[in-house]
């Protein structure tokens, strides 16, 4: 078993602090039995075991603490290599797998290449909607990368076009 904190053996007039709130006064007995200077006692404060500006004491935390000394282990050049190159190793595995995801997708900076360069004005109708439009504009482009590029283009947050709006979309 080890020792993990020791206190102080107390000395006989210190009162010891048990079941009590500890910023309490402590007050310590009279030395003087009756009668030593007269036969009565004397008359005086009983005095608190701390001074009055002194801060509050406290016996213990309740946290162990260690007293076994310890030794810093170095790490060695091996094993910071190896966990540079398994960090290098997951970095690559990341950017392989976020780049065929994109592939799959479909998502590249290349998809509107199949959306055509040529722009004109068009009107929206009664009850259109930018699907609606974008297959109207564009028949042989597939309908969401149209509908993308106009969203793009007239800086639109909604798939709802007001009647008799004027939209800038490829055509093609």
């Amino acid at each position: 078993m080890t020792l993990m904190q020791a206190f102080p053996t107390r000395t006989r007039g210190v009162p010891l602090p048990l079941n009590r709130p500890v910023n309490r006064p402590v007050y310590r007995p009279l030395r003087e039995p009756l009668g030593a200077r007269g036969g009565t006692a004397p008359r005086r404060r009983p005095v608190p075991c701390r001074p009055g500006g002194a801060a509050l004491r406290y016996p213990g935390t309740g946290l162990a603490i260690s007293a076994a000394p310890h030794r810093r282990r170095p790490v060695s050049v091996a094993t910071t290599v190896g966990l540079a190159v398994l960090a290098g190793m997951i970095t690559l595995w990341l950017g392989l797998m976020a780049h065929f995801g994109e592939l799959v997708n479909s998502n590249s900076a290349d998809s509107s290449a199949g959306v055509p360069d040529r722009l004109a004005v068009v009107r929206v109708a009664a009850g259109e909607s930018l699907q609606d439009v974008a297959a109207r504009v564009a028949p042989d482009t597939p309908v969401r990368q149209v509908v993308e590029r106009i969203r793009e283009l007239n800086d639109l947050d909604s798939s709802m076009p007001v009647a008799g709006q004027t939209l800038i979309a490829p055509i093609g």
